[in-house]
């Protein structure tokens, strides 16, 4: 399990998060005993996206860069690796921490849970989550989230196909475990070849 652990900073992406979910994942990637890998949050917000602290134009257009390229091999790493990735998400995913839900191959929230796109209203269209985002959820639901930045409940993600299932808080650990032993117990060949099939 690899937990996202910044609550004070709302456990933003920012360039050392991002190196951290990339090396944790890449962890035991090719051993037979990794079979699935679960993202969680500590605190009140799965992922505020990007730390917009480090995007100032004090940090220059060459650290810029660097941030959304290692956000952009984290997503796809995501989706490239051979075993499924599940979000366990328990409260606020915004913009790039949107993205992350939306590139996992499962996502578990709860109830409490919200999900939004709001870089329009701080004029920071979220360009790079809209790929994302657009591709787990029907356009014209995406394009509402993306142009007015309103957050999305649980029940409308779950409907409209940006998580897999919702609970109640108190069973998120027990329902998101209960998907991990469904895949820990499918062949791992199996399953990367299914995952590397759909993804194509």
């Amino acid at each position: 399990r690899i937990i996202l652990n910044n609550p004070k900073k709302r456990n933003a992406l920012s360039l050392s998060m991002l190196e951290s979910l990339r090396q944790n994942i890449l962890t035991d990637v090719d051993s037979d005993d990794l079979r699935v890998i679960i993202i969680s949050a500590k605190g009140p917000v799965f992922s505020s996206g990007h730390d917009l602290k480090e995007l100032t134009s004090a940090q220059g257009r060459e650290y810029h860069t660097k941030v959304f390229h290692t956000c952009a091999e984290v997503m796809t790493l995501i989706q490239d690796i051979p075993v499924p990735v599940i979000a366990m998400v328990n409260g606020v995913a915004t913009a790039a921490g949107c993205q992350l839900v939306a590139s996992c191959d499962v996502a578990v929230a709860t109830e409490k849970s919200t999900f939004a796109t709001p870089g329009v209203n701080v004029g920071l269209f979220c360009s790079t989550p809209a790929v994302a985002i657009g591709r787990a959820v029907p356009r014209k639901v995406a394009m509402e989230m993306l142009f007015t930045g309103t957050p999305i409940s649980a029940h409308d993600a779950l409907l409209h196909g940006l998580v897999s299932k919702v609970v109640p808080e108190e069973r998120l650990e027990e329902e998101t475990l209960a998907i991990a032993q469904r895949v820990c117990q499918a062949s791992r060949p199996v399953v990367a070849l299914g995952k590397a099939t759909f993804q194509r």
